[in-house]
């Protein structure tokens, strides 16, 4: 994917896995770090089960991306309160 579409799909994702995760975003720059973030381990765990990872803009690659989101997201509150 190409760097644009790392950040759209980042920021989509970001937005909407922070909104499941603490019902508020973090701020823009953080939810589309977060979400590129997500998206990089969304598709490493869809790869580890044998499914596509993220590949595009498109819903699947936004699914991917914030099912990653939510675990990277779960995981920064997790440290952020330690």
């Amino acid at each position: 994917m190409s760097i644009v579409a790392w950040l759209v799909v980042g920021l989509i994702a970001g937005f909407i896995a922070s909104k499941l995760v603490n019902k508020s975003g973090e701020g823009v720059v953080l939810d589309i770090v977060l979400g590129v973030i997500g998206a990089v381990v969304g598709g490493f765990l869809f790869n580890l089960v044998g499914a596509a990872g993220a590949d595009g803009i498109n819903l699947y690659s936004i699914l991917v991306a914030v099912v990653g989101a939510v675990v990277v997201l779960v995981t920064y509150h997790a440290i952020k309160r330690a």
